[in-house]
């Protein structure tokens, strides 16, 4: 089971495809529009957004929208055997909200249904057998874009779940159950102000990623999401790239705003990994670029920190005016597998900054 794509529900579709086409360097590959809703399609490499957004009170967009500020209204995986896997999500409560539909085309055939989860998120569950479009509806036709160009994104690295305190466990339980994943790490960050809690899972049959976090505390950062989200939802998203501080540089200068990392973060890394494997032109462009580096000691001697498997990070600002939902930047090396404890402390402290700014915390 993979990401077939990501869809977000907004209030402008056609500038939302702008931005992501100018500011993140996707490519418009598809729109269209029905009597209820507006659609756009981007793409960088494999990672596909659908943007939508509503013409009428009536479409779901609207409806997603009166409960929730704009963010990622639907998760769709792709899957081998659709009908086994509604069995199971049915099996363990899921709430099925569009029952199995089929198409046929020339070259190929596509299955798909809908549920919510227990954490109230929408999953659209796809199969495909051969050549298929990306969506079924007859109304989002395909574009053939102007120019092919490098994508700055290879696919999707994992994306991260907020739930209420108190859910975490049955959260992680049902999608253990329902879709397969199993638990691969855990987490308590806290500072002296506030924590949170962070289970975790893997996919076996993709090596998808999916972390699942509860606040720890009242005045966590994860509660400020659900306040502002109005229920739980995806916070981030990480996008692969083969070149963090590259592609990095490349957005901040189209105008996306980064968290700030504070110069004693990269003293203490020195401290800590004297040796590790990054020439003094990348520790340049990393500290400039503000990308937060972790490797994994638990499986390598320390001592020998040239050859630790590698993490390096770099997170958005929420895109969007409410501070819930922001991109990650993620490149792996050295056969880096999990999420780096310092990476995650440092990104509690920088969100947990932002927080103090706007009077949260």
């Amino acid at each position: 089971m993979h990401i077939d794509r990501l869809h977000f529900y907004l209030e402008d579709a056609r500038k939302w495809r702008d931005w992501f086409v100018k500011v993140m360097g996707f490519t418009a590959i598809a729109s269209g529009q029905n009597h209820l809703t507006h659609t756009e399609v981007v793409r960088s490499g494999a990672v596909t957004f659908v943007l939508s957004s509503p013409l009428s009170r009536s479409s779901p967009i609207a409806a997603y929208l009166e409960e929730h500020p704009p963010g990622i209204g639907d998760v769709s995986f792709c899957v081998e055997d659709i009908e086994s896997v509604i069995e199971r999500v049915v099996a363990s409560g899921g709430k099925i909200i569009e029952s199995i539909q089929q198409k046929k085309y020339q070259r190929g055939s596509l299955k798909w249904a809908k549920f919510i989860s227990i954490a109230n998120i929408s999953h659209t569950i796809v199969e495909r057998k051969g050549i298929t479009p990306l969506l079924p509806e007859d109304w989002i036709a395909q574009k053939q874009p102007l120019s092919e160009k490098e994508p700055n994104f290879t696919g999707i690295d994992h994306l991260v779940l907020n739930v209420p305190a108190g859910n975490l466990e049955k959260t992680v339980n049902w999608y253990q159950n329902a879709l397969g994943f199993v638990k691969k790490q855990d987490f308590k960050i806290a500072t002296a102000k506030s924590k949170l809690y962070s289970i975790v899972m893997v996919h076996p049959a993709s090596a998808l990623q999916f972390p699942v976090n509860e606040p720890g505390s009242p005045n966590s950062q994860i509660q400020e999401f659900i306040d502002f989200n109005r229920g739980s939802g995806i916070q981030h998203l990480a996008l692969k790239t083969p070149g963090v501080t590259k592609i990095a540089k490349q957005l901040h200068e189209n105008g996306l705003s980064f968290l700030s990392v504070p110069i004693t973060y990269y003293t203490q890394l020195k401290n800590k990994y004297p040796n590790l494997n990054l020439s003094d032109r990348e520790w340049e462009d990393i500290i400039e670029s503000k990308i937060l580096v972790d490797c994994q000691p638990k499986e390598i001697n320390i001592k020998d920190s040239f050859n630790l498997p590698l993490l390096l990070q770099i997170f958005t600002k929420p895109i969007f005016k409410e501070p819930t939902f922001f991109f990650e930047l993620i490149e792996r090396r050295d056969r880096a597998k999990g999420f780096g404890e310092g990476n995650f402390q440092a990104l509690f402290e920088a969100i947990e900054r932002e927080q103090i700014q706007r009077g949260n915390l």
